[in-house]
């Protein structure tokens, strides 16, 4: 685990944190850091007699519920010539046809237990691995049996017939034709010299067209006998189960599997250094972005799993950190260097590490993004980090790891059992929770800034071979630059002499206390459990504590009104102002400098303008819930204006939309909304770079703060790990001394309609032979929670259909599906989506198929069997929300807009459940208007 999180801190520390242990004490013995990590207690690692290794652990978040991984050492890597995408294709034969389940069998039963397809049940194939992943409700001892026949079948068990690999063959052709496009244009160039002549990039995941579609049956088998084997194969057994039982289950299922004689050697590919620099210019028409990067020599330096290694990682974690936080300030300059950038440590392999750079291109082209990546670069390498630097990391690090420590207990079984799967894969230590929280609290307090500094001087590459690579687009406003410059570039970046950073001197604290206000009554729901208290400023605040999680308080606050209290000449400015203010930051501080007052405190809160609502929110740790409130105060009360952050956002954006419908997925998307909507200028498309002509930075901050000054008519919501009696005088003081002058707390009704009867375009953009399908239902509906529910069973029905018959029976899609709501304002209406992906020669085929199931749902109604999946799943599902903040707060917000009652949620179980086949069928017949839709097609541009 520690390695990987160490890898990730910055942006994934979470996953790790929360194995932090309990009780550990932070003084024992010091630690001998030549010392191998060994597997902590929390896990039971095992192997069977046939190499088999298996990991077990007891976990009782989510309740009665079981995580079950099969992950084989086999990926595409492991491919002959005549394989190339059978791994993956191997891996899509797993759920169709096995030792005890025919086709089609295994996903219908599972779909019984309220185990989803795609969202639940799942796999993915690499280069180095193929992963299945099952979780499963423990309810049922069956269900749980099953499961484990389901991954000793993916074992040993497919049957590969031949006509069931033929019938899977166009569903696996629709995959690949989903990822053709720029991306994959530019990736066959670049992978290549990438990996540098290494298999890796000959042996992309999804294969080859020509072999996926001759390829002879017993050529996957071959693929399968080779590599489906227990010496390469280990299973996950994480959740609400004892170990005993999980072990048993484990040795009874397995123990059979025998290893293939004259195994074939299970080898890595090695990727050859870099002899000499290079760079190469990838250009195309559909390109979004352009983008510039720097990858110097890859490294082979495979685990250890030593103490010193950890407390390596652990150091780099600090110095990538800060280096980020000054490439994330150069970003807020009035003419930014490029439009985002960074340079960190990368894994491209298993054993393989590089160090790189990268930067979004703006305007300015590839010249001062290199200048500001190397010279960045540079700056740290020769004069290292600040001590206040090196603190505030320390104190980040040191506060997520309380956090997390103090969420030990609810950790869900999904993150110990990804953690089980990259030890078994890449050798990242397990060490557990006990030894965790000592290595934490005993080697990071020891990080010297000279050993920071030092090991950042080692790491940020001052010459070697490198490869420069620009992707983008070719137009004649931002020409790309010519191969042979780059590389020049980068190294005359890499000589211009810099100078040590100025550090400046931050407050200690972000404000102090403001008068406040004071609570004027209190009432209490005991059925949902909740405390509503008003403040003297009319101001109300809805509590409700949880025990879900330790560390967690979620804070909402809103009312009627946003975007739609301002004419269209204002649209632009009231569209992009809580951004701007949001970018900017508050009193003095830019959001830059906030990060730096706040180091070591988990909170944060931003106001913000949607539609027709203002929203006024924040989330903090337990210890944190004063920063979070104390946020959430300056944003109504001391909102910053900062001329030059806001020209950076401005010329940003232009940047970003300079090329946003280059791709034809925008094309398509802008064009249904545009349709959808009579090109009405109220509802936001895809955004143009004369959009930001009509901003303005002083009229942008009167709309916000027009609408942020006064907290009149906000009623807000707290959620999560808090002592109501503690927190009341904080909310009285901070909520309760917001300033509340009469403001209008009502959405005014603009009359944004979509269009009527039935409307049918074509868009032609793009070069692949890719179309996608979008349909889309609208009229006016009466809102009700029971009615809500009506349509999210009608569309989870349907979805299983279309994928039994579009994906299953026809080979015509990969993936796609239907979703739809119901909406209480600006007026009662609903709208149901349809999007299928496809070859251009289904569209009218895969048009008349669905049409032909919504008929048949409007006539019969629902197969038994199908309602009764959707009903399973849904159960499972609500009784895990019930136990998240989020769900929570969602829940308690959701009356006000709509007018239910609060304590609804407490029955939702019960509607549910009662809905029956005919509910569905006149919802059917209610939603799906055949005289009133709007259908739109995407097809290529030749």
């Amino acid at each position: 685990m520690s390695l990987h999180f160490l890898r990730t801190l910055a942006g994934a520390l979470a996953l790790a944190c929360s194995l932090l242990a309990q009780g550990a004490d932070a003084t024992q013995t010091p630690l001998d850091l030549n010392a191998v990590i060994p597997p902590g207690p929390q896990v039971k690692v095992g192997k069977l007699a046939n190499g088999l290794t298996y990991y077990i652990q007891k976990n009782k978040r989510p309740e009665k519920r079981l995580e079950l991984r099969l992950v084989v050492k086999a990926g595409s890597v492991l491919e002959d010539e005549d394989q190339q995408g059978l791994a993956h294709f191997t891996e899509h034969m797993a759920f169709n046809g096995s030792t005890h389940f025919k086709r089609h069998e295994l996903i219908s039963y599972l779909q019984s237990a309220g185990v989803k397809f795609g969202a639940d049940l799942n796999a993915y194939t690499s280069f180095n691995e193929t992963v299945y992943i099952l979780p499963l409700p423990t309810d049922k001892r069956e269900v749980v049996e099953q499961g484990f026949q389901v991954l000793e079948d993916w074992a040993h068990g497919l049957t590969l017939n031949d006509a069931d690999i033929d019938s899977e063959r166009g569903i696996v052709l629709e995959e690949l034709r989903i990822g053709k496009g720029v991306d994959d244009r530019m990736n066959k160039v670049i992978l290549p010299k990438f990996y540098n002549g290494s298999l890796y990039a000959d042996r992309l995941p999804i294969g080859k067209e020509e072999i996926l579609k001759t390829f002879k049956y017993d050529t996957l088998r071959r693929f399968y006998r080779d590599w489906y084997r227990p010496d390469l194969m280990a299973v996950m057994v994480v959740g609400d189960i004892e170990p005993a039982d999980a072990q048993k289950l484990v040795e009874s299922h397995f123990s059979g599997l025998v290893n293939p004689p004259n195994e074939r050697p299970r080898n890595y590919p090695v990727i050859p250094p870099r002899k000499t620099s290079e760079a190469v210019v990838v250009t195309d028409k559909e390109a979004s972005y352009n983008t510039i990067a720097v990858r110097y020599p890859m490294e082979y330096k495979p685990a250890t799993g030593t103490l010193a290694e950890y407390r390596e990682k652990m150091i780099e974690s600090l110095y990538t950190s800060m280096l980020g936080q000054r490439m994330y300030e150069l970003t807020q300059q009035a003419n930014p260097p490029f439009i985002q950038g960074g340079s960190e440590m990368s894994k491209p392999a298993p054993g393989y590490h590089y160090f790189k750079s990268y930067a979004v291109v703006g305007k300015g082209g590839v010249v001062p993004a290199i200048d500001a990546l190397m010279q960045e670069n540079e700056r740290a390498r020769q004069f290292g980090f600040t001590a206040s630097e090196v603190e505030r990391a320390r104190l980040n690090v040191m506060r997520l790891f309380e956090r997390y420590y103090s969420e030990r207990e609810k950790t869900d079984s999904s993150s110990y059992v990804d953690e089980y799967t990259r030890n078994f894969l890449e050798q990242e230590s397990i060490p557990g929770i006990e030894a965790e929280y000592r290595f934490v609290h005993q080697l990071l307090p020891g990080v010297t800034v000279e050993e920071v500094n030092a090991l950042a001087r080692r790491d940020i590459p001052d010459g070697g071979a490198k490869l420069v690579v620009y992707t983008g687009t070719d137009r004649a406003d931002t020409p790309p630059p010519k191969a042979g410059e780059m590389v020049a570039l980068v190294e005359a970046a890499q000589k211009v002499a810099v100078k040590a950073r100025e550090e400046k001197v931050y407050a200690s604290k972000l404000m102090d206390s403001p008068r406040g206000g004071r609570i004027v009554a209190e009432t209490h729901d005991a059925k949902i459990g909740t405390t509503e208290l008003t403040m003297s400023n009319g101001v109300k605040v809805i509590l409700k504590p949880t025990d879900f999680n330790n560390d967690q308080v979620l804070l909402a606050g809103q009312r009627f009104g946003g975007q739609s209290l301002f004419d269209y000449a204002d649209i632009y400015n009231a569209r992009y102002a809580s951004a701007v203010a949001d970018q900017m930051g508050i009193l003095d501080y830019s959001p830059a400098d906030l990060s730096k007052v706040l180091a070591g405190k988990v909170a944060g809160a931003n106001f913000s303008l949607s539609d027709i609502m203002e929203a006024l929110g924040g989330y903090s740790g337990g210890a944190d819930i004063e920063s979070m409130l104390q946020l959430a105060y300056l944003r109504v009360t001391a909102q910053r204006r900062d001329p030059a952050i806001f020209a950076s956002f401005i010329n940003k954006q232009r940047d970003v939309a300079q090329n946003s419908l280059s791709r034809p997925e925008s094309v398509f998307a802008d064009t249904v909304t545009g349709t959808l909507f009579n090109n009405n200028p109220r509802v936001f498309r895809v955004a143009r770079p004369e959009d930001f002509d009509h901003v303005q930075l002083d009229r942008l901050l009167e709309i916000y703060r027009a609408r942020s000054a006064s907290a009149a008519g906000f009623t807000f919501y707290l959620v999560g790990s808090f002592d109501v009696e503690k927190v009341k005088p904080l909310l009285a003081t901070y909520l309760g001394g917001l300033p509340a002058a009469k403001v209008p707390a009502m959405y005014v009704e603009r009359g944004v309609r979509p269009v009527r009867g039935v409307v049918k375009k074509e868009v032609r953009a793009g070069t692949e032979p890719k179309s996608m399908i979008s349909i889309t239902f609208t009229g006016e509906a009466k809102y009700s929670t029971l009615e809500q529910m009506r349509m999210e069973a009608l569309t989870e029905v349907m979805n299983i259909k279309l994928i039994e018959v579009l994906r299953e029976k026809m080979g015509a899609i990969y993936g796609g599906g239907m979703s739809g709501t119901l909406s209480k304002v600006p007026y009662e209406n609903y709208s149901v989506g349809i999007s299928l992906p496809c070859a251009p020669e289904n569209v009218d085929k895969v048009i008349a198929a669905t049409f032909a199931e919504l008929q048949k749902i409007k006539d019969n109604g629902p197969d038994a069997a199908d309602l009764a999946k959707v009903k399973a799943a849904w159960d499972k599902n609500y009784r895990r929300n019930l136990r998240e903040n989020r769900y929570w707060l969602s829940q308690l917000r959701g009356p006000e807009i709509n007018g239910t009652g609060r304590d609804d949620v407490l029955s939702y179980g019960a509607w549910f459940d009662s809905l029956t086949a005919d509910d569905l069928r006149q919802a059917a017949r209610r939603y799906f208007d055949l005289e009133n839709y709007v259908q739109v097609v995407l097809y290529p541009a030749k």
